[in-house]
């Protein structure tokens, strides 16, 4: 069982698991144990509120294929438990990331002393690079 929220939790038949071979070098081992996990997670079929379910459609993540199946690989560790539970921790916090609702920005203006302060700096500065001039005699 994931938990998500208080409310909110996912069922163990939500996630499929699945054991493959880990990539890239490591010697003899790497080629006989399957210690990499694949975590696929329909979106459509989950027990998630429709809010979440929304909300996770609408990413733009490459783990999110076109059909609405999040697919994990996890294989940082060397052992299966220690991937299986990277994966699962992943796909927590991609549900969750998906759900915090962003703060709508509202535009500000800069104050008249500030635009007075930013001219004057430039006058300042412009007048410092006029006395660096040739001189003329």
């Amino acid at each position: 069982m994931i938990v998500l929220s208080n409310e909110v939790q996912l069922g163990d038949w939500e996630v499929e698991i699945s054991a493959v071979r880990s990539q890239g070098a490591g010697g003899q081992n790497v080629n006989k144990v399957a210690s990499a996990i694949h975590l696929r997670f329909d979106i459509q079929r989950s027990s998630l509120p429709p809010f979440y379910k929304e909300r996770l459609l609408r990413l733009s993540d490459q783990r999110i294929t076109k059909e609405g199946v999040v697919v994990i690989k996890a294989q940082q560790f060397r052992t299966q438990e220690m991937n299986r539970d990277d994966a699962i921790e992943r796909l927590r916090e991609l549900i969750l990331s998906a759900i915090v609702v962003q703060k709508k920005r509202r535009p500000t203006r800069p104050t008249r002393g500030s635009q007075v302060r930013r001219v004057d700096s430039k006058v300042k500065r412009g007048q410092a690079k006029q006395l660096r001039g040739k001189v003329d005699i």
